[in-house]
């Protein structure tokens, strides 16, 4: 009888030579196979991680990649997003081969973390509709529906949704209004 092992996954930085070309390249590949969305999806990607990589932040940022058996699977980042306060979930993608291992939550998490380390007061990202999973990891975290407009890019028409979490700060009791 062969034994099943669990795999094993760990979170880091994305700061190793070919972390930051990954993430485009598996969002251009995932979400074309997946969608349809070709290049002009990639290229979004592609502007994102250059912008994270090129321009001076102004606010703390992060890139974390997850791994699973020393493979990358899995990335997201936190970026601040011009607003006082405010940083931008971008990116969050996991490997189709290693979903159901936690990947998604575990890197929303770590982002969220890290936010919040950083003193940031909310947390906003962008997504699709048609987007379920993803969405579920999100609200899990607290995340509100805040927008809500029809998204002709990629290809197809789509509703983009922005969403907003607000974080608790030391001196306000997250029940709080």
């Amino acid at each position: 009888m062969e034994q099943v092992r669990d795999p094993r996954v760990t979170l880091r930085r994305a700061d190793r030579p070919g972390d930051l070309g990954w993430i485009v390249m598996a969002h251009g590949e995932l979400y074309d196979r997946q969608f349809g969305w070709g290049t002009a999806f990639e290229t979004l990607v592609a502007r994102i991680v250059a912008d994270y990589a090129t321009t001076p932040p102004s606010a703390p940022q992060e890139a974390w990649i997850a791994e699973v058996d020393g493979e990358r699977a899995g990335c997201v980042m936190l970026v601040g997003d011009g607003q006082p306060g405010t940083a931008r979930l971008r990116v969050l993608l996991v490997d189709p081969a290693a979903r159901g291992l936690g990947l998604g939550t575990r890197l929303v998490e770590t982002a969220l973390h890290f936010a919040r380390a950083s003193a940031y007061r909310r947390v906003t990202l962008w997504t699709t509709d048609n987007l379920l999973s993803a969405r579920r990891i999100y609200q899990h975290f607290g995340f509100r529906l805040t927008d809500e407009k029809p998204h002709e890019g990629f290809g197809q028409g789509l509703l983009g949704q922005t969403w907003t979490l607000e974080l608790p700060t030391a001196d306000r009791h997250p029940d709080s209004p």
